[in-house]
């Protein structure tokens, strides 16, 4: 039990760490010191001095706010509770090996096509594959999670956030972590599976700093502000194909009009063609959360947890008792 408990406290502590210093997570502190930057830069440009621009970026109403301390919270124990999870989560190594064998089952051994074509095609063509890939899942099980009632219930922790800080991104509850984590999980299995089987070894990504150049380029580009109160937008057109920090905090928003918009991470051409679409509105002040009213205990931990557990229940219960009572009076 000793061993297991300081184990357990090592590694808790060091994916902690690991959080926030390596640059494979969004919230790698250099990433989260560019989006400083990029927001003061933007603040002045639009006409905010520079004192301004820091006291409204690092503002105690924002950063100590009931709903901040419950992302600080949130955080430390979602931290403990996947890695306890992860033992029994699926590998996307397995997936990789399960999508290869069923390809060499239904077609033999893998084509030559790969060797037909230089390693700097095939590992553009991976790159650019996987993270349009990515990017869909993401954007599709995003947009579930808002149209499944069942979904919605345990999404909404994510959106109960009054503030928006960096550390919201990981605002979210264990069940929709898990939906993320195995989403991920079959995204890069059956991603690296396919293209094993027809380029074998000069299957890789471009990298930088050990993740993929495409993540890494929009982690740079202030990502982290997306969660934030700086509303930066792009042209109109842009738009379209970007999400803009604007467009997500949109996302966000109170304003019935705003609601189940702007779903994409990194594009918006997904949310365009579903229809999802609402491009920002600069000047016009937004308010977050799931409802204009705030209520005295939507940022105890107890409510964040535990309702959406009983709302899921309430909302498959009600058409099991629905179809009980039809056979009751049949």
């Amino acid at each position: 039990m000793d061993s297991f408990l300081s184990t357990f406290g090592s590694d808790y502590l060091n994916g902690l760490i690991e959080t926030f210093i390596s640059p494979r997570k969004r919230l790698f502190l250099g990433y989260v010191a560019l989006a400083l930057v990029i927001g003061l830069v933007w603040l002045r440009w639009q006409g905010k001095t520079l004192k301004v621009a820091l006291t409204s970026m690092l503002s105690r109403d924002i950063w100590l706010s009931a709903s901040a301390r419950a992302d600080y919270a949130i955080v430390l124990i979602n931290r403990a509770l996947f890695l306890l999870a992860s033992p029994l989560l699926l590998g996307q190594l397995a997936v990789a090996t399960w999508l290869y064998f069923q390809l060499f089952d239904h077609y033999g051994l893998p084509p030559a096509a790969g060797a037909l074509l230089p390693d700097w095609v095939v590992v553009t063509g991976f790159t650019l594959w996987f993270f349009l890939l990515d990017d869909f899942a993401r954007y599709y099980l995003h947009r579930l999670l808002h149209r499944w009632p069942v979904l919605w219930a345990f999404h909404k922790m994510h959106h109960s956030a009054r503030v928006l800080t960096p550390l919201t991104v990981l605002r979210t509850h264990p069940v929709e972590g898990l939906l993320f984590s195995l989403r991920s999980v079959v995204v890069q299995g059956l991603s690296i599976g396919l293209f094993k089987f027809f380029f074998a070894s000069q299957v890789d990504l471009y990298t930088v700093l050990g993740v993929s150049v495409i993540v890494f380029t929009f982690n740079v580009a202030g990502s982290n502000l997306r969660h934030s109160h700086v509303p930066i937008h792009y042209w109109p057109w842009l738009e379209r194909i970007l999400i803009s920090p604007a467009q997500h905090q949109i996302h966000h928003s109170t304003d019935v009009r705003h609601f189940d918009t702007n779903f994409g991470a990194v594009l918006a051409v997904w949310d365009w063609l579903g229809g999802s679409l609402h491009r920002s509105e600069p000047g016009k002040p937004l308010r977050f959360g799931i409802r204009q009213r705030v209520e005295p205990d939507e940022q105890t931990l107890a409510m964040l947890y535990l309702q959406p557990f009983n709302e899921a229940v309430m909302i498959v219960a009600r058409p099991l008792r629905r179809c009980w009572k039809g056979l009751r009076y049949r």
